[in-house]
């Protein structure tokens, strides 16, 4: 039988809402942090793995409503962390349960309190998720704390908020100096993982906003990582002498992490290099692509993508507002990848240089693993 976290009496009066820049307010009640935070409103389509979207950096900014009903139920545990604490701005959804999981080490409301997170439940995530769908990502002011504010005054501080467009949020997120990943095997080898291979192969990733799923695949396909923070310039990489440099995920715009952009034009063609998410549209804009801001984005995981090499469609996990331009690929890059919902971009590679990147998540947590295999690709290319 599954235990709700609080009385029929708090669900009721409420205690907390959630205003739009639109005018609109929805009324729920305080299962986080009782704090106040302005954010970009999301929904993520996930069934399962909320520790995995709360944990992922790339969500920094944002408020994620979930669209499936029921969250809380089997708590949270250590072994499930995407990275070193929490990012976002705040949680949304719709029943908030008491867990009933042997794997758990303590309540979702306890962990988002403990991090400072807010979070709501008790509204209609259903029409919050039809509302954005509709008229497209909207500036949010979730109010969990106990101090009086009243619905216009929420609705006037989430209009006032700049919102993600043109920010670095790579810089807020990313790792304070180098460190190398794991190389006693004790942080990849966790829940049902294989054995590990020798690292044979020494790469450079790029941490902005790096998952740590990723860098449990590249030492799983026998890389020795070495993690660089976001500003990290290619001269200081190249140094290192990679057999290939990653880049990673992360949140906000891509246009705004021009440093980055700067050190990718001067690492193609140097050495293999592979990005996801954040990292492929830096590459992209590094090669003379443009980008443009999704109506509402693409945030869970059963989004269809067709590998136009092989003709194969993979179910692939996503968390992105941001998508290249396909009427901006410059000559020196081929689609390799498209989106079946949107006809967006999903991959390019160059079509001289050792150089691919994917818009989606192939290291999924949580989602399916029909892409894993771009890491092989990746180990492949620098072998090569």
């Amino acid at each position: 039988m599954i235990k709700h976290s609080y009385d029929w009496k708090t669900r009721r009066e409420g205690n907390a809402f959630l205003a739009l820049e639109d005018g609109s307010v929805l009324t729920g009640h305080s299962v986080g942090a009782p704090i106040d935070k302005e954010g970009e409103v999301v929904f993520n389509t996930g069934m399962a793995g909320y520790q995995e979207i709360l944990s992922d950096p790339s969500y920094a900014g944002q408020f994620v409503t979930m669209t499936y009903p029921e969250i809380g139920n089997y708590g949270v545990n250590v072994e499930d962390m995407e990275s070193r604490q929490l990012f976002l701005n705040g949680f949304i959804m719709h029943e908030h349960n008491e867990p009933s999981n042997w794997r758990q080490s303590e309540s979702l409301s306890s962990f988002l309190k403990s991090n400072k997170v807010p979070a709501i439940a008790g509204l209609d995530t259903r029409a919050l998720t039809t509302k954005i769908r509709t008229v497209g990502t909207l500036k949010g002011y979730l109010h969990c704390s106990p101090e009086k504010l009243s619905p216009e005054e929420g609705i006037a501080k989430a209009r006032a908020w700049c919102g993600l467009d043109n920010q670095d949020y790579a810089v807020k997120v990313t790792c304070k100096e180098a460190y190398q990943w794991d190389l006693d095997g004790s942080k990849t080898k966790v829940w049902n993982m294989p054995e590990l291979p020798k690292a044979e192969l020494k790469i450079v990733a790029y941490d902005f906003g790096i998952k740590w799923n990723i860098l449990r695949m590249l030492r799983l396909h026998g890389m020795e990582v070495t993690v660089v923070p976001a500003q990290t310039s290619a001269a200081e990489v190249l140094k290192l002498k990679p057999d290939g440099v990653f880049l990673s995920n992360g949140p906000a715009d891509p246009a705004a992490v021009s440093y980055a952009i700067k050190a990718s034009k001067e690492l193609v063609g140097k050495v293999p290099v592979m990005g996801i998410c954040l990292g492929h549209q830096i590459l992209s804009l590094a090669c003379g692509a443009d980008r443009f801001r999704l109506k509402f984005g693409h945030h869970g995981c059963n989004h269809p993508v067709k590998n136009l090499e092989t003709g194969a469609v993979e179910i692939t996990s996503q968390n992105h507002n941001f998508a290249v331009d396909i009427k901006s690929i410059p000559s020196c890059l081929e689609v390799t990848h498209i989106n079946l919902n949107d006809n967006t971009v999903e991959g390019v590679k160059h079509k001289k240089e050792p150089m691919f990147a994917v818009q989606y998540h192939p290291e999924a947590a949580p989602g399916p693993n029909d892409p894993k295999y771009l890491f092989e690709q990746f180990r492949k290319m620098m072998q090569r």
